[in-house]
Parts: structure tokens; C-alpha cells; sequence
């Protein structure tokens, strides 16, 4: 049976970091205090990081493009029949991919939110002197409440399905460690050469100056 590369570098960066990422988050979130500087900042650090992985699934190794695991019904109702096409398991699986999208979507609203919330203790999101008492209340109220329960709860299906699939005898966190699955069929292979990570550390960047620009044009309001 054939070893493939499924992960690209740059995917495997980007999720290992977003995890330990939003741990952090949850934490500094909890203690609260002089951590909220440290949330910020983190919260910065993910908005970077979504967006890079929004780029990433357009000019990423093939496993890694939205086009290639963004489950369809035809391609769900396979999965739950469990037809063996290795399209279906290579990568994302279809439920899987669901669970991915959902993170992304959540995580996003989180830190859309988080940028105009304001818990008038301790933090005060960059783009709160750009939008109105009611806007700021909403964000508020859904960066502390519905929001962080919704990313607590994707977090715990996440990991109860990794230790459901291990159960199962399939291995999920090695390959998103070395990259490589073993594979009863022959699939496409994801680039990951130097050229690929060269064009990742750009979108990364462009993804920082991004993040970088935005926060600056919230300061620009508070200071005029």
C-alpha cells in the first residue's frame, strides 16, 4: 500500500499552531486581567491565520483545496453508505469536512466579533471606535457568550472524533504530523515542495499585513 503525502507543510503549520492558538485563547479568556493582552494578541494571530487558510484553500496541495473536500450530498450520502473510494478518505472525510467548515465559520465570527467587543474591564477590541453602543453590545455578547460556547463545543466534537476514528483503527493525528497516509489506493499526491512553502510564508505574510492594516485603522479612530 502506497504512502502519499496528503498534508502540505504549511496546512500541517497552520493547524497545529490554530489549536495551540485557540487553547491559549480559552485560558487567557478564563484568567482574564492583565491576560487579555495576551488574548488580543493571539486573537490577531488567528485572524492571520484564518486568513491565510481562506487563501490556502485555493493555491493549496490538492488534499488542502476547499474544491477537494467541501462535501457535497452526493459525496456524503457514499460516506455514510461506506463506499471505499479513497477520494472519500484520503483527506478530509466527508463529516470531517463538515467539522472544518464549521471551526473556520465559528472562529470567524469570534474573531469578527472580538475586534468590536468591549468588556469595559479589561479589553477593548481595535475597531470599537468604529462602530456604534449597539454593535458593541451585540459583539460583546456573543464573543463571551454564544460564540466562545460554540468554539468550546467544536472543540470536544473534534477531539471526541479523533478518539472515535482511533477506536476505529484509523490514526488521524499522525498524518497531520508527518504528512503522509497509507492508502489501500493510489491518489493524488499534494504538492509540498520548496516552491509551496515559499508561496505559503507570502500568503502569511500578506495575511499579517492584512491583520496589521486593519487594527491600525481602528487606531487611527480612537486616537482622532
Amino acid at each position: 500500500m502506497p504512502s502519499v503525502r496528503i498534508w502540505d507543510l504549511p496546512t500541517r503549520l497552520f493547524h497545529w499552531v490554530l489549536a495551540l492558538a485557540v487553547v491559549l485563547l480559552v485560558i487567557s479568556a478564563k484568567v482574564g486581567g492583565d491576560a487579555m493582552h495576551l488574548h488580543m494578541r493571539l486573537g490577531y494571530l488567528v485572524f492571520a491565520l484564518l486568513l491565510f487558510r481562506l487563501v490556502w484553500g485555493v493555491l493549496g496541495g490538492h488534499w488542502s483545496r476547499f474544491a477537494r473536500f467541501v462535501p457535497t450530498p452526493a459525496r456524503l450520502r457514499a460516506y455514510l453508505r461506506g463506499s471505499p473510494e479513497a477520494s472519500l478518505h484520503a483527506g478530509h472525510n466527508p463529516l470531517g469536512a463538515l467539522s472544518v467548515l464549521a471551526m473556520l465559520a465559528v472562529l470567524s465570527l469570534q474573531v469578527a466579533s472580538g475586534l468590536f467587543a468591549d468588556d469595559e474591564i479589561a479589553y477593548s477590541g481595535p475597531l470599537t471606535a468604529r462602530a456604534s453602543h449597539a454593535l458593541i453590545k451585540l459583539a460583546t455578547r456573543w464573543h463571551t457568550g454564544p460564540g466562545q460556547a460554540l468554539v468550546l463545543a467544536l472543540v470536544a466534537l473534534h477531539v471526541a472524533a479523533i478518539v472515535w476514528y482511533w477506536r476505529r483503527g484509523q490514526n488521524l493525528v499522525r498524518p497531520m504530523l508527518s504528512g503522509d497516509k497509507t492508502l489501500a489506493q493510489a491518489v493524488p499526491a499534494s504538492r509540498d515542495g520548496a516552491g509551496t512553502r515559499a508561496a505559503a510564508v507570502l500568503v502569511l505574510a500578506a495575511a499579517a499585513a492584512v491583520v496589521y492594516a486593519v487594527v491600525q485603522w481602528g487606531a487611527r479612530a480612537s486616537l482622532g
